[in-house]
């Protein structure tokens, strides 16, 4: 098993930036494709980006491309979302997820198997 947490969120004007990290412990972090995935108030939870067991692929949705990065670092344990040109359409609670068989191509919430507990993102206008 592996155990996430986030950290990093707040509130941020429109047009700003932040980082979100996801710390990993347990099992070697290496084995996991790692992705993140938003929820906002009276929405279901949805993709934002993933990243490959080696970090040599990353995948992203639409309406973050080009202005989000995620990336990983196996050494340390820890998954990274930086945000940049943030929208108040962003506001969510953005969550780090693992998946330790399957493809880092999935988008289904329910075919990740670990969760961390969220961190709040708030963009005003």
């Amino acid at each position: 098993q592996v155990q996430l947490v986030e950290s990093g969120g707040g509130l941020v004007q429109a047009g700003g930036s932040l980082k979100l990290s996801c710390a990993a412990s347990g099992r070697a972090f290496s084995n996991y494709a790692m992705a993140w995935f938003r929820q906002a108030p009276g929405k279901e939870r949805e993709f934002v980006a993933a990243i490959s067991r080696s970090g040599g692929n990353t995948h992203y949705a639409d309406s973050v491309k080009g202005r989000f990065t995620i990336s990983r670092d196996n050494a340390k344990n820890t998954l990274v979302l930086q945000m940049n040109s943030l929208k108040p359409e962003d506001t969510a609670v953005y969550y780090c997820a693992a998946n330790q068989v399957g493809s880092y191509l999935y988008v289904t919430t329910s075919l990740w198997n670990y969760w961390g507990q969220g961190t709040q993102v708030t963009v005003s206008s």
